[in-house]
């Protein structure tokens, strides 16, 4: 079962959270990414939480009504906020310095690979959903013809009007890219509960616009990996998927989903949980 709770980091940081889960057993901090929230991990929360782990799901920054700081102050949504935020909430629930396992999806991938290469001793392993080592997409973007194309949103998000083109007729951009990618309508509408208005909306779309054009460069990570990619994602081609493995030296593990898309935690949860499940119990934090 879930448990939603109101972690207060400081004033005017206060997240909405999903926990399931012992509060000594093993920490799993789950990081959500673009066009959801932490009701992604809504099936795999209690999973873990059985499995013998401490299951914790933030909405993140923006998403969360209480950590919401004006996004039209673009350096508030700066990414050493961003993981500062994650860094946090992990210690915010008991767990200190400690290693915890690390997930992220999309955006809430970004913030993860950048966290396993910089912290590595942080961490007991990384589990990822869609998002490729960033080395692995830069090459992508040079290299497939395809990647550009799948990855023009990140540019049509700086535009200033981009929240209104996104939740005109009921967020229907946001609906038909959902169901495009196999999230099931019930998903979508709690996603679209948190991320549904235009205050919301504005503060999701300033990460990417903190972000501007240039991604962060990272080197390899030394963390134990699980990669899963669904070959249907619409905004990760095969070659970026792929070439994560070059940039990973530690014990490492593809997982492809066919059929998939982009928000496997969603489309597939049992077996995503699965997967998640048998990883932890590899890498004892």
């Amino acid at each position: 079962m879930i448990e939603d709770r109101r972690i207060e980091l400081q004033p005017g940081l206060v997240f909405d959270v999903s926990v399931a889960g012992a509060p000594d057993s093993p920490l799993v901090l789950m990081l959500h990414g673009f066009a959801v929230s932490r009701h992604l991990y809504d099936a795999q929360v209690p999973a873990l939480g059985a499995a013998g782990f401490l299951a914790v799901a933030p909405n993140q920054r923006g998403y969360s009504i209480g950590a919401r700081p004006d996004p039209a102050q673009f350096a508030n949504y700066d990414i050493e906020l961003l993981i500062g935020d994650a860094l946090a909430l992990a210690s915010a629930v008991g767990h200190g310095d400690r290693r915890f396992h690390l997930v992220g999806h999309d955006w809430g991938g970004s913030l993860a690979w950048d966290i396993a290469a910089r912290w590595p001793d942080r961490l007991a392993s990384l589990t990822m959903l869609s998002r490729p080592h960033p080395a692995a997409f830069a090459r992508a973007l040079a290299e497939d013809p395809e990647q550009p194309q799948r990855s023009k949103h990140h540019k049509a998000f700086q535009d200033p009007g981009a929240a209104s083109v996104l939740l005109e007729n009921d967020a229907e951009w946001i609906r038909t890219r959902h169901a495009a990618n196999g999230v099931p309508a019930g998903a979508s509408a709690n996603h679209l509960a948190v991320l549904g208005s235009p205050p919301a909306m504005e503060a999701a779309l300033a990460w990417y616009r903190a972000r501007g054009k240039v991604y962060r460069e990272i080197g390899p990570v030394t963390v134990p990996t699980l990669y899963i990619w669904g070959d249907a994602d619409d905004t990760v081609g095969r070659m970026a998927a792929e070439s994560t493995a070059d940039f990973v030296d530690a014990p490492y593990r593809f997982e492809v989903l066919a059929g998939v898309g982009h928000y496997a935690a969603d489309q597939m949860p049992d077996r995503v949980a699965a997967l998640m499940i048998d990883h932890l119990r590899q890498h004892s934090a």
